[in-house]
């Protein structure tokens, strides 16, 4: 069988010697690491298009890879052969193997072309490249070194992206004061999945962003990737991001938020430092001038009002939050702001962010806060990124726009294109109208190729019906009393009661006792006093706020279906998670592996598979994207059956809820005006207090 080299030489007789070395070297270095024939499409495919200048298509072009995959399955000594490279001029070694594995733009240059030639592939696509391969290599190796110790290993994001030797130059000058970001021509993959490819990112200082999208395409992943700095960011830029899981630790909420202002903190330690240094007489004469430039400093940045600046909530999103707010990064990233947060704080959050004065890049779903807060939408889908000026409703407006304009063009062309195509059949074998037959021809291959508009599947969940006629009361509380501790009161004298029409919406403030009264509800909690009757045939279903807590993320969803309700088949588990937009290779990847939405909808398979005839729901739009919310309203309006719900999502509310009880004060208030009512009672508290 031929050698690598062979099989280039004769598929790429013009190949040139900078990517005949570059191709040839990554078989040979690297081809034990390619364990599929797609791996080694991956890292050498696209390289190989670009030079076959259209003249292969896909097709041969993934039968030369595998042509060479094959020949790299071959002996050792056959393998080797890969490395043979004939080149008219010399190549210092020194430099390729010192490099090997450098995505710098530096290792280019150690591999000569021949006299005369100049090279067909853009060099950013070849450093992407070797990016991309050693990220493999380095995930493989973390790999390997795991698998002795037995845990499930997870796929990891990665980036990799172009370097700019001008915006080299200028970070290393210093000349670089600029406070916009822009990160050009980057890719995103998660595992062996692409989530971007050849996206631009461009953050003009002081916009507020919007990024949306659907459920598991990488808004999340793109977030964790700039905060890393996978993605290079100008190290004069502070970033700060808040994920959507806060995890909680033992530190008092005001010394944390302090601490996050790092050059506060920083200045702080110096100048105790120093002090210490001159009071034991350690010094070098230079103390003194050095505290007078931090004393400057820390007057500059007014530290001494720093504690005045603190507003800490009750939750670990609120205090997530107090502490990015407080240090005032020049880019702040906000996944899910609103997850957890009560009607009242987002309302707040929506004020103050609309007069931040830096760069927001926030990843939400809730559609009221991106109308209040962003100045701009990143919309990321089909492995890219799309801009829009203007807030969400105006972004809709454009993008449905752009989808008509976009099919209309292509409708027109393909007329255009069919019109064309009826002559040249007709004329074909007539030699009076050759000339014109040729021209025709020529026209057709000049005209851009337009694709049709690629629609997004439409999300659609159902719940299964569980409706009876049940003879009241349903489910009620009467006269109840309930406290953790009895000098503190979380209901007194709670009175309410539900049927299997109810559609309620419970809303206050975080701490008023929601989610307490949902499990009061369900009889996982117990009254001190009063009574709680469900009807005997009543079955509920429960979606709480913190669902991921009950899912085991080691295994599949099928897996987890399987365990919770054994005696079915394998197409039945997957039919109900496919109900809920989990199917195929999704279906059977570790669950620890999905996105925080499509972690939601296992959950929901799992909450209806028993087919509930009550639904109490606590926080269930938290982690959805709009689609799926969307669809979730839908579902409840159809679902025959009761519902009762916490939500802060305003659109969702309103889409779903006839009733809307408000919990404060130990007991729970239903408001006759809903929603409206509601949002005039915390604005007028907000008017009161100063904040508005």
């Amino acid at each position: 069988m031929a050698s690598c080299a062979d099989i280039l030489r004769s598929e790429f007789p013009d190949l040139d010697g900078e990517l005949f070395a570059y191709v040839t070297g990554i078989l040979h270095g690297s081809g034990a690491d390619f364990e599929s024939v797609d791996e080694l499409e991956e890292a050498v495919g696209e390289l190989l298009r670009e030079v076959s200048q259209d003249t292969k298509d896909d097709g041969a072009i993934r039968e030369i890879c595998q042509r060479l995959f094959n020949t790299l399955q071959l002996d050792e000594g056959q393998a080797q052969r890969c490395s043979q490279v004939l080149l008219d001029a010399p190549i210092q070694l020194s430099q390729i193997t010192d490099g090997y594995g450098d995505t710098s733009a530096d290792l280019l240059p150690g591999l000569l072309l021949k006299r005369g030639q100049t090279s067909m592939v853009n060099a950013k696509k070849l450093e992407k490249a070797e990016a991309r391969l050693k990220a493999k290599q380095d995930k493989r190796l973390e790999r390997d070194s795991l698998k002795s110790s037995g845990p499930v290993v997870l796929e990891e994001a990665s980036a990799s992206q172009a370097s700019s030797k001008k915006e080299t130059r200028m970070e290393s000058s210093g000349k670089n004061k600029s406070y916009d970001v822009r990160i050009e021509n980057f890719d995103v993959s998660f595992g062996e999945r692409v989530l971007l490819t050849g996206a631009d990112l461009n953050l003009a200082f002081g916009r507020r962003y919007g990024l949306v999208g659907r459920n598991g395409l990488g808004k999340t992943t793109l977030l964790k990737m700039i905060a890393s700095q996978s993605l290079r960011i100008p190290s004069h830029i502070s970033i700060l991001h808040v994920e959507q899981e806060v995890a909680g630790d033992e530190t008092p909420a005001l010394q944390s938020v302090l601490e996050c202002d790092t050059t506060r903190e920083s200045l702080l330690r110096e100048e105790r430092d120093l002090t210490a240094k001159i009071s034991s007489g350690r010094g070098e004469g230079t103390e003194g001038a050095r505290l007078s430039e931090i004393y400057a400093k820390l007057e500059e940045i007014e530290a001494d009002k720093a504690p005045a600046r603190e507003f800490s909530g009750g939750w670990r999103m609120r205090l997530a939050l107090a502490r990015a707010l407080f240090a005032r990064p020049d880019l702040l990233l906000l996944d899910e702001p609103t997850n957890m947060l009560d009607v009242r704080a987002i309302l707040w959050l929506e004020s103050y962010l609309q007069t931040w004065q830096s760069t927001i890049l926030v990843v939400s779903h809730d559609r009221n806060f991106l109308n209040a807060v962003a100045t701009d939408i990143i919309h990321l889908h089909s492995q890219r990124l799309d801009m829009y000026r203007g807030d969400f409703e105006n972004f809709m407006k454009i993008k449905e726009e752009r989808l008509k304009n976009q099919q209309r063009e292509y409708e027109a062309q393909q007329q255009y294109r069919e019109h064309i195509q009826v002559f040249i059949d007709r004329f074909r074998y007539n030699a009076n109208r050759a000339s014109q037959v040729q021209s025709k021809l020529k026209l057709l291959e000049k005209l851009p190729v337009l694709k049709p508009v690629d629609k997004e599947s439409e999300v659609t969940i159902r719940f299964p019906d569980g409706f009876e006629k049940f003879s009241p009361p349903i489910l009620q509380l009467d006269e109840v009393d309930f406290y953790y501790e009895p000098s503190h009161y979380i209901f007194h004298s709670l009175s309410v009661s539900a049927d299997l029409e109810s559609r309620i919406c419970v809303v206050g403030e975080n701490g008023a006792g929601k989610s307490t009264m949902l499990k009061i509800l369900m009889g996982e909690l117990a009254p001190v006093r009063g009574i709680r009757h469900a009807h005997r045939n009543l079955k509920i279903g429960y979606f709480s706020q913190h669902h991921v807590d009950q899912l085991d993320l080691n295994i599949s969803a099928v897996e987890l279906l399987a365990r919770k309700f054994p005696g079915k088949t394998e197409e039945e588990y997957r039919h109900q998670l496919g109900s809920y937009g989990i199917s195929g290779e999704l279906a059977v990847r570790p669950v620890a592996s999905l996105s925080g939405g499509q972690k939601s909808r296992v959950a929901f398979a799992q909450m209806t598979m028993p087919c509930p005839n009550f639904y109490i729901l606590d926080e269930p739009t938290n982690h959805l994207d709009m689609e799926t919310i969307e669809a979730l309203a839908k579902a409840l309006n159809k679902f025959r059956g009761g519902v009762i719900l916490v939500s802060h999502d305003e659109r969702f509310i309103r889409l779903v809820c006839q009733e809307l009880w408000v919990c404060e004060n130990a007991t729970v208030t239903r408001i006759e005006g809903g929603f409206d009512q509601y949002r005039d009672i915390l604005k007028e508290q907000f008017r009161k207090e100063g904040f508005l």
